[in-house]
C-alpha cells in the first residue's frame, strides 16, 4: 500500500504493519483514500478532525446555498391604472430579492382574439422593471393565457449580502448622525417589567389545551417544594445533632474541670500544716486552756506550798518577839 503522510508528504508504499505501527507512534490514525488505486492508498489523519472539518464545511456550503423561487404575478387584459404599479411594485421587490417571475395574463372570452394587447403589456411591464430583471422566456400563449418569465440581475446571495450591507450602512449613518447631533444612542429599556422567556411548548398553547402541561407544572413544582421541605427538616435535624453534640461536649468539659478543682484544692490543704507550724509558736500565750480552770478544783489552794516555805522566814521576828512580854497588850486596845 501506499501511505501518504498527515501535510501530504508522500511515504512511499510500505505493508500493512508498518502503516500501522507509524500511525500508533504518530497518534494519528491510518485512513485508506483511495481503495481502487494500485496499489491503494492510506493517509496518517487525525481522523476526528477530518470529520469536523467535513461538517463545517458542509454547513457554510448550506448556508450559502440559496434557492431561487419563482413568483407569479397575474394580470387582466383591461387593468387599471392603480392595480398596475402595484403589481410591478411587487415584482420590483421580488427581483431585487433575488427570485424569478412569471408574468401572466388571462384573457376572457373575446379577448383571446387580441394577443397582440397581452404582448404590449407584458413588454410594457418588461421595460418598467428592466433595473432590477431582465426577460429570459419572451411571452407566449399557454392555453387562455400569456406567460413571460423575468429573471433577476443578482442571484439570492448576492441580494442578500447587498441587503446586509445596506443595513449596516444605514446603522451607521444613524450612528453618524447621533454622535454629530450630540445625542446617546438609543438604548433598550429595560426597567419594565417583561414576562420571563421560556422555552416550554405549553405556552403556545391555547387555553384548552394547556391544562395537562399545567397539571405536570403543578406535579413538578409539588415535587420541588416536597424536596426542599425534606432538605430543610434534614439540614435542622442535623443542626440540632449539632447542638446536642456541643452541649454533650461543653457538659464533659465542664465535669472535667469540676472534678479537677477539689484536686487543686486539697494540695494547699494538705501543705497547711506544715506551713502552719511555725506560726504555732505564739500558742502558750493564745491558748486560754490555763485561765479556764481559775474557779476549779483545788489545785490552786494546793499551789501556795512555796509561800507556807516562805512562812518561816516571815514568822522568825514574830516568834522572837514575844519573849519580853509574851501576854502584855498595847495601851489603848480594846479587848
Amino acid at each position: 500500500m501506499r501511505l501518504v503522510g498527515p501535510a501530504g508528504e508522500q511515504v512511499g508504499v510500505v505493508r500493512i504493519e508498518d502503516a500501522l505501527r507509524l500511525a500508533a507512534e504518530s497518534d494519528l490514525d491510518l485512513v485508506e483514500v483511495a481503495p481502487q488505486a494500485k496499489p491503494p492508498v492510506c493517509k496518517l489523519m487525525d481522523f476526528g478532525k477530518y470529520k469536523y472539518e467535513a461538517a463545517v464545511k458542509a454547513r457554510e456550503a448550506r448556508k450559502n446555498q440559496t434557492n431561487t423561487v419563482l413568483k407569479e404575478i397575474r394580470f387582466r387584459l383591461k387593468i387599471d391604472t392603480h392595480d398596475y404599479e402595484t403589481k410591478r411594485g411587487h415584482a420590483i421587490r421580488f427581483l431585487g430579492a433575488g427570485d424569478k417571475v412569471k408574468a401572466m395574463i388571462q384573457f376572457r372570452g373575446r379577448e383571446q382574439q387580441r394577443p397582440e394587447m397581452g404582448i404590449r403589456l407584458l413588454q410594457k411591464f418588461a421595460e418598467d422593471v428592466a433595473e432590477v430583471g431582465v426577460v429570459e422566456s419572451s411571452p407566449r400563449i399557454d392555453g387562455r393565457n400569456m406567460v413571460m418569465v423575468i429573471g433577476p440581475l443578482k442571484n439570492k446571495a448576492e441580494a442578500k449580502a447587498e441587503a446586509r450591507r445596506a443595513s449596516q450602512r444605514a446603522e451607521a449613518k444613524a450612528a453618524n448622525e447621533a454622535a454629530k447631533n450630540g445625542e446617546a444612542p438609543a438604548r433598550v429599556d429595560t426597567s419594565a417589567d417583561k414576562a420571563p422567556m421560556t422555552q416550554s411548548l405549553a405556552d403556545l398553547l391555547p387555553d384548552g389545551l394547556r391544562l395537562g402541561s399545567s397539571a405536570a407544572e403543578a406535579d413538578k413544582a409539588r415535587a420541588e417544594k416536597e424536596t426542599a421541605e425534606k432538605e430543610q427538616a434534614a439540614q435542622a435535624a442535623k443542626a440540632a445533632a449539632d447542638k446536642a453534640a456541643a452541649d454533650a461536649r461543653r457538659a464533659e468539659e465542664a465535669a472535667k474541670a469540676a472534678a479537677a478543682k477539689p484536686a487543686q484544692a486539697a494540695k494547699p490543704a494538705a501543705k497547711a500544716p506544715a506551713e502552719a507550724k511555725p506560726a504555732e509558736a505564739p500558742k502558750p500565750m493564745a491558748v486560754p486552756k490555763p485561765t479556764a480552770v481559775k474557779p476549779a478544783a483545788p489545785k490552786p489552794a494546793a499551789r501556795p506550798k512555796p509561800a507556807a516555805a516562805a512562812k518561816p522566814a516571815a514568822t522568825k521576828p514574830a516568834g522572837k518577839a514575844p519573849a519580853p512580854g509574851a501576854g502584855q497588850k498595847k495601851p489603848g486596845t480594846a479587848e
